[in-house]
């Protein structure tokens, strides 16, 4: 089995020091050198001997490596990375959540900040959406630094999936446009 080599780079193409996210470079023999007749998505995804993963990673003190998400869905608030996964997770322990997706949204100064996308259990479909809202990012407080916490929490029937049953991000980040200026539970149509 061939060996592959690893280095996660920042947005300039510097080594990241362990501890610190980045995007994830992997080189090796069976690293494929470009994508059939897409020239523009080769040129940006592979570059020399070494493919862009488009994934953040971060590598420990113990060099092990831990994916933080695409890096396209990480959110820089506060400047700091937050990885939408994390707070998800959190979410996700409330007991009215029954799916999320954590997209950024940008707040009146223009700066990133965490907004979430929320499927109610079926407990929870009759609550009080703006008193809901309230608690659940109340919850939040337990277990998660301000800057990772939603600043918003929308509910909405159902996320929107592709036909693979992805999240469709790009959708949720074009709905929360403005979502950090309205009252609370105001969600955009989705």
């Amino acid at each position: 089995m061939p060996g592959y080599q690893l280095r996660i780079l920042d947005d300039e193409g510097a080594e990241v020091p362990a501890g610190e996210p980045g995007t994830l470079y992997v080189r090796g023999d069976s690293t494929a050198t470009g994508y059939w007749s897409r020239y523009d998505a080769s040129r940006r995804v592979f570059q020399g001997e070494w493919l862009c993963t488009g994934d953040t990673y971060v590598q420990d003190a113990e060099g092990y490596y831990t994916c933080l998400g695409r890096t396209t869905d990480m959110i820089k608030a506060s400047g700091m990375w937050v990885a939408p996964a994390e707070v998800e997770t959190r979410l996700l322990e409330h007991p009215a959540v029954d799916q999320v997706a954590v997209v950024a949204c940008l707040d009146a100064d223009g700066l990133e900040k965490p907004v979430a996308y929320a499927v109610l259990a079926a407990s929870a479909a009759k609550s009080d959406p703006v008193a809901l809202e309230v608690e659940i990012i109340e919850f939040c407080r337990e277990g998660l630094p301000s800057f990772k916490r939603p600043r918003r929490v929308a509910f909405l029937d159902a996320l929107p999936t592709t036909a693979t049953g992805k999240v469709r991000r790009v959708e949720l980040r074009a709905a929360a446009v403005g979502l950090l200026s309205g009252p609370p539970n105001e969600a955009s149509a989705v």
